[in-house]
């Protein structure tokens, strides 16, 4: 039986680790030992402790294992897979670092390595659509408008953070690029705000975020492509007002004498406020809409917490599509080395149907509408 390795046991992380288990031998690992403990021994998951900061303890702990799965924070992504690669070994990637991953591409190619980054549902699963559609159709446009809410809207923020708080804030500070007639645009974050009606749950607000990321690069020839955040109306302008205010500054200020870091401070009063209690539902919204010259694909996925597995709904749509991938690899049917992005899986039509699949076996279902244009 292959042997994976989990690095990272949070709120994605450990869904991961029990969707591989059934069919790998699985090893999960955190420097937090309350992440750990919350793996129940009756899954099969092996759990080890440690701090992947530590770069020779981690390349010794990964030596036995065909995949690695990387599921840490944004800020140490980059350098983590970094040192899986050095090691040799596969991976699937969903820390969402900040850095460019193909700068990693020699290095995995040196070490006859497959790795995929930016394995979740966006981005993730809106690349691979994207990578299918452009591969069948000359695509004019893409959008994406995603996100991930609670069900019970709390004022003021009616938001709980179902990944890394941390990661949310950067979101909303750093610039947002989007491709308007093949030239790169960049933005302030929270900015171009609209209003989008959801069957499901009604009238959202749909504002700029970074979340193109390979897509600016991987897909030169579409002259139009954008992606958009979702919040319950009102979140972006309270954001905004937090970010001008000077509270997501990373730059330290004196106050009462001492030197403290906006963001710090911050970051430690939002962060409980923002954290879903146990058992709370939450729900994941995306619609992915690609025109083409004579057709207009439009997918929906609207999914909920699953109360049965105590799993949220982002972790499903995340976890999932990066287990689907890390199959891929595992099973020797993505084969290819290097660094890679989704989008580039979704060029194949069996990656794109076995990935399809994978994810409505646990009932995660994108819904398809087609346009002919004239």
């Amino acid at each position: 039986m292959k042997k994976v390795i989990v690095l990272g046991a949070g709120l994605i992380g450990k869904p991961m680790a029990l969707d591989l288990a059934q069919n790998y031998s699985v090893t999960c690992t955190d420097i937090n030992k309350d992440n750990l403990e919350a793996i129940p021994s009756s899954s099969g998951v092996r759990t080890v402790r440690c701090d992947f900061t530590a770069k020779s303890t981690l390349k010794k702990l990964i030596r036995p294992f065909d995949l690695v799965v990387i599921a840490v924070p944004g800020f140490m992504g980059y350098e983590t897979l970094k040192t899986v690669i050095e090691s040799g070994k596969n991976a699937a990637d969903i820390s969402f670092f900040n850095e460019d991953p193909f700068k990693l591409n020699a290095l995995a190619r040196k070490k006859n390595v497959t790795v995929v980054v930016d394995c979740g549902v966006a981005p993730g699963m809106c690349n691979i659509l994207a990578g299918y559609h452009n591969n069948t159709m000359k695509l004019k446009r893409y959008e994406c408008l995603v996100g991930g809410l609670p069900v019970k809207r709390e004022p003021p923020f009616e938001y709980k953070a179902p990944f890394s708080p941390a990661d949310v804030i950067e979101e909303y500070t750093r610039p947002a690029r989007y491709i308007s007639n093949n030239k790169i645009v960049v933005t302030d974050a929270l900015e171009e705000i609209e209003l989008v009606e959801f069957k499901e749950i009604g009238q959202l607000e749909a504002f700029a975020t970074d979340g193109l990321r390979t897509l600016a690069l991987t897909l030169k020839n579409v002259p139009d492509m954008k992606e958009k955040t979702l919040r319950y109306p009102g979140h972006a302008a309270l954001m905004k007002a937090f970010r001008q205010t000077g509270l997501f500054s990373k730059d330290p200020v004196i106050s009462d004498g001492k030197k403290i870091i906006p963001l710090h401070l911050v970051s430690s009063l939002l962060f409980p406020l923002w954290k879903f209690k146990k058992g709370e539902e939450d729900v994941t919204v995306m619609r992915v809409t690609l025109e083409g010259d004579k057709e207009t694909y439009t997918y929906n996925l609207f999914d909920r917490y699953n109360s049965k597995t105590n799993t949220t709904s982002m972790a499903r749509t995340t976890g999932y599509t990066c287990t689907a991938i890390a199959s891929l690899i595992l099973e020797n049917n993505f084969r290819n080395k290097g660094v890679f992005a989704p989008e580039h899986l979704g060029e194949d039509k069996g990656h794109f149907d076995f990935i399809i699949k994978y994810l409505a076996n646990r009932d995660v279902r994108y819904t398809l509408k087609v346009i002919a244009l004239r």
